[in-house]
């Protein structure tokens, strides 16, 4: 019988406690989220992400030791399978969301709603932060 070696991996939280000055709370995130110092970091192992494979090799004992054999997204991390499916979906929903000449009230209703919620998607994408919200 065929035996492979399976790395699965989860992810740990890592928190910390920390007071800053900011003008408003916006400001006071951005220094928090730029703060680099960890010193005192906290690990939470009450929230631990769920176990998931990050590579499978032929053999015993074969981590690295030949070019991984290639595995099922169902067995990759939940959250990066959402975010990975989430850029495909802004893209199918961006082209249905671009003007298409005259069209009916309900068009129109959904489309003021459609594209403020894919403007703050492809920010999501970009790794950016949310677009200011559309003037009334």
């Amino acid at each position: 019988m065929p035996r492979f070696t399976i790395e699965t991996t989860y992810r740990l939280p890592i928190y910390r406690h920390r007071t800053y000055e900011g003008q408003t709370v916006e400001a006071a995130c951005r220094l928090a989220l730029e703060d680099d110092d960890w010193s005192g970091e906290k690990q939470d192992y009450e929230t631990a992400g769920q176990t998931y494979v990050t590579g499978i090799w032929p053999g015993e004992n074969a981590a690295y030791k030949s070019e991984a054999i290639p595995v099922s997204t169902a067995f990759e991390d939940s959250l990066q399978r959402k975010a990975d499916h989430f850029e495909a979906l802004v893209a199918v929903l961006t082209e249905a969301a671009q003007p298409m000449g005259p069209s009916p009230a309900d068009f129109e209703l959904w489309l003021s709603r459609a594209q403020p919620a894919l403007a703050k998607a492809d920010a999501i994408c970009a790794g950016l932060p949310d677009p200011e919200p559309p003037s009334a």
